[in-house]
């Protein structure tokens, strides 16, 4: 594993890449959890911000040919659409009510639900050490949430609503590029607009439009410059997420973001004095463990099938 990270590093324009999501991935928990914290922005505008510049840039991309769109029927990705906002939105508030530690691992949930939604609904198999891995992931989020000193039941309902509504996500984005066979900015492309519009109707109704803490409060310009940074920083890590995938693949990608995981992890307590015990750093390690093992042998399973179909004559 090691070594195939060093490779990739040799490649100059892989490594630009990688930088500029291992940044853009940093910066937007930071921005986003500065922006809650010090200036209390609605989390539901924040999405819809993230969402119209992140349709904004592609629309850009698409003009100076990065990629082409392709028409699609609306009603083919309504749900993907809805689902986009919903784990979005209730990512943002498990990061707006949480530690980030806790925030972050209980991001890491999303591979064994991901692996039971597929095995339960989809009937895809996986052996048993990718099975076994499942243990230690949510044996150390347990251990983390439950020690976490600043651990707040509303927060953890947030995290929850994230972890599923995201699994549903990731799970949906990979049948709907199958049956539309369309890449992932192709399908970003319409749901963009899409899920911006789902926002635009649901605003009004959760969050004040005037007044203090309102989409259109008094608003100072350094949390205004901070909320439009956050917009593009987001465009930059969605845009970043497709090209690494593109040029490298998922598993790769998915390697580069243990090195993200333990950095963020290590800013959350550094920038905004999280505190940390004993049996949360031990949950950390418990689940990063669990989520290297995973990778280790997804890596070695994809090897193996290759391997296979190169020898069959």
């Amino acid at each position: 594993m090691a070594s195939r990270l060093s490779g990739l590093f040799g490649n100059s324009r892989i490594a630009a890449g990688l930088l500029v999501n291992l940044l853009s991935s940093i910066c937007i928990v930071f921005i986003n959890k500065w922006i809650y914290v010090h200036y209390g922005f609605p989390n539901m505008t924040l999405t819809l911000i993230h969402f119209v510049v992140t349709w904004l840039g592609l629309y850009v991309c698409q003009k100076v040919d990065i990629f082409s769109p392709k028409s699609l029927q609306p009603t083919k990705i309504v749900l993907l659409a809805l689902s986009f906002c919903g784990f979005v939105v209730f990512t943002n508030l498990s990061l707006q009510s949480n530690t980030i530690g806790t925030y972050q691992l209980a991001k890491a949930m999303t591979t064994p639900v991901i692996i039971v939604v597929q095995t339960l609904y989809y009937k895809k198999t996986f052996s048993t050490k990718i099975k076994l891995t499942v243990i230690p992931i949510t044996l150390g989020v347990i251990l983390n949430s439950y020690y976490d000193v600043r651990f707040n039941l509303l927060g953890m309902i947030f995290a929850t609503l994230g972890v599923l509504v995201t699994s549903l996500y990731q799970v949906w984005v990979g049948a709907k590029q199958h049956e539309l066979q369309v890449n992932s900015m192709q399908l970003l492309y319409y749901q963009a607009p899409m899920s911006s519009a789902f926002l635009l109707t649901l605003v009004p109704f959760f969050e004040p439009l005037s007044g203090v803490g309102g989409i259109f409060g008094p608003w100072s310009l350094p949390a205004l410059a901070m909320v439009m940074t956050s917009g593009v920083i987001a465009f930059l890590v969605n845009l970043s997420i497709y090209w690494i995938i593109g040029n490298t693949s998922a598993v790769t990608y998915n390697m580069f973001g243990h090195f993200k995981f333990c950095i963020t992890l290590l800013g959350g307590y550094i920038l905004f004095q999280d505190p940390l015990s004993l049996h949360q750093g031990v949950g950390i390690l418990c689940t990063l463990a669990g989520i290297l093992a995973y990778t280790h042998f997804k890596l070695a399973e994809q090897e193996e099938g290759k391997s296979r179909l190169i020898q069959r004559p």
